[in-house]
């Protein structure tokens, strides 16, 4: 069994990843903050812990099997490795800048790179604005103890996000209630998706997920059918997903 690292003076100043393990789960935090920001159960790690990640998969409502898919942070890997594992026709990229956070996949089961899956150390403002081929699906999961990274929370980075998506893509982003930089992110975001968006908020009231979509394919959803188990997809995965994806329908009418 592998042991969770005593945090040193030097590591509490630096907001550098740290490893803290319970009984049930394995958990990662930034030191100096108190915020977890992902756990992995240790009974089932490819379980999605968290109802804003969770919320976040609400992507499968509108494309129920994205060819390519492109996520900006790595985190503890929850999202990456649930789609590794349940969406086998998706290929997906990981961006992440801390070689800290990336050194910790085998900790929290993150599969190898492979033919669909690799995990790129980079700065993911930069990677988007160097406009990479363009995704189905763009996760935006960054956070650096507070909220969104400043760097992130510019209109051009959203924008580029805009860019980065194929016709019909969706876009999603975790957005910190709490954090000033909440209202910021969502003004440019409005600016760069107009009216193609909403936001549904967890039962904390912690985080806002916000969806974006370039193009009309939030307009012409059909509800029934998205709130059916996608074809392939297992039943344990959709048993994760299927209470979250009603509280969303609710949002949805509502638009």
């Amino acid at each position: 069994m592998m042991s969770s690292p005593e945090p040193t003076p030097a590591d509490e100043l630096s907001g550098r990843p740290q490893l803290r393990r319970t009984r049930d789960a394995l958990t990662l935090q930034f030191s100096g903050s108190a915020a977890v920001q992902s756990s992995m159960s240790l009974l089932n790690p490819y379980a999605l812990e968290f109802e804003y990640t969770r919320l976040m998969m609400g992507f499968l409502l509108f494309d129920r099997d994205p060819a390519h898919m492109l996520m900006i942070g790595l985190g503890g890997g929850s999202l990456p490795k649930f789609c590794h594992r349940y969406l086998p026709q998706t290929s997906i990229d990981v961006v992440e800048i801390d070689p800290e956070v990336i050194a910790l996949r085998d900790a929290f089961h993150v599969p190898p790179d492979d033919a669909r899956f690799r995990v790129i150390a980079a700065d993911g403002k930069d990677y988007l604005h160097d406009g990479p081929a363009p995704v189905d699906v763009l996760l935006i999961d960054a956070y650096d103890g507070e909220g969104m990274p400043a760097a992130l929370c510019e209109q051009t980075f959203f924008d580029d996000c805009h860019a980065a998506l194929l016709p019909d893509g969706i876009l999603v982003v975790n957005l910190h209630l709490e954090s000033e930089s909440y209202p910021v992110c969502l003004a440019f975001l409005r600016e760069a998706f107009g009216t193609s968006l909403f936001e549904v908020v967890d039962d904390d009231m912690t985080n806002s997920i916000v969806f974006a979509c370039k193009g009309e394919r939030f307009d012409d959803m059909d509800l029934r059918a998205a709130l059916r188990k996608p074809d392939g997809m297992s039943k344990d995965a959709w048993r994760q997903l299927q209470p979250t994806f009603k509280l969303m329908e609710a949002t949805l009418i509502l638009r």
